[in-house]
């Protein structure tokens, strides 16, 4: 059996979530026959979790049982494969080093102001011990249906989407997994999720440091961006620039970073106070090479729980979502 042949079984394996050929949809992306007649195989997936056990043991039994070859490294990966007239979402994850700097406050105020430059946004809630997205847009929390596929249709607030962990837990019970869990759950969140029709982009909530969702994230939406949110006091710039470097060096792009809490603007003679000192948006960004695509005062929403495009924040939140558009093309 030569490496011609294998190459031609494979494609005409079916990708289940697709119902194609792994030919039509780019499924295999590595193939390689080594001196001693072993395989190298990376195929993609749609709805990989859901459907791998039963591909991997389809193409094991044909590789060795069927065509003879002594043994086969079989790994798969997420579909990034995209069927013509399908329009692709984008995925935008908000990181930051630490807790404390404001970054759910940042994810839900921006899926605001790119839903005010006409764009459909959802949100995954991934910082699953600490949920908090469904707090800040008051989102009624009530049992999720799904679709007939058994996809999860999530709730949505003033035309924002999310999925969270705050809908699957009774009210002030901790929820107190190991790491499996966690990635199950995240499977779900990825994978799971049935978004409405047109949804530009989807906006993910990552916990604070560098840990497993982060690197779950990069195994899940493989082009997802980065966002990098910190204060401008050192004590949240230098941990903001490890999680930075982290998500580059996982192949990320960070397209920004957004200074929280850069300044109090005082209401009785409109001079900033830098309650926080100065600076710390501008080292990430310098350390990052990236720009700091806002700097947002220290307040509260006046009439809502988020920031109206009339408010300061809100008028620095609408100029960070137009620089989004143009960075992730949307």
């Amino acid at each position: 059996m030569t490496y011609d042949v294998l190459r031609k079984r494979l494609e005409e394996i079916i990708d289940p979530g697709f119902n194609q050929p792994l030919k039509t949809v780019n499924g295999i992306k590595k193939l390689v026959v080594g001196p001693t007649g072993v395989a190298e195989v990376e195929i993609y997936l749609k709805d990989k979790v859901k459907h791998e056990t039963a591909v991997k043991l389809q193409i094991i039994k044909m590789v060795k049982l069927e065509m003879g070859f002594p043994g086969i490294k079989l790994d798969f990966f997420e579909s990034e494969f995209v069927p013509v007239g399908e329009k692709p979402i984008k995925y935008l994850a908000i990181a930051s080093g630490k807790g404390g700097v404001g970054k759910s406050t940042v994810t839900a105020n921006l899926a605001a102001a790119l839903i005010r430059q006409g764009k459909k946004v959802g949100i995954i809630d991934a910082d699953v011990y600490g949920p908090s997205i469904p707090a800040i847009l008051k989102v009624g929390i009530k049992p999720l249906t799904s679709t007939e596929d058994e996809k999860m249709i999530p709730l949505s607030q003033d035309g924002i989407e999310v999925i969270s962990t705050e809908f699957f837990m009774p009210p002030e019970k901790p929820l107190m997994w190991r790491g499996p869990m966690l990635g199950k759950m995240l499977v779900h969140f990825f994978n799971g999720v049935k978004w409405a029709d047109g949804v530009d982009i989807v906006l993910i909530d990552l916990p604070p440091g560098t840990g497993d969702v982060a690197l779950d994230v990069k195994t899940y939406v493989p082009k997802s961006k980065i966002l990098v949110v910190t204060t401008p006091h050192p004590n949240a710039s230098q941990v903001a620039v490890k999680a930075g470097i982290g998500a580059q060096n996982i192949g990320h792009e960070v397209i920004g970073v957004v200074e929280n809490m850069s300044y109090y603007l005082n209401p009785c003679n409109q001079v900033r106070e830098f309650i926080f000192g100065q600076g710390g948006g501008e080292t990430v960004a310098k350390k990052l090479g990236v720009k700091v695509l806002g700097q947002v005062p220290i307040g509260q929403p006046k009439d809502s729980y988020l920031f109206s495009g009339k408010e300061e924040q809100g008028k620095v939140y609408d100029q960070i979502a137009k620089s989004v558009i143009t960075e992730m093309e949307i």
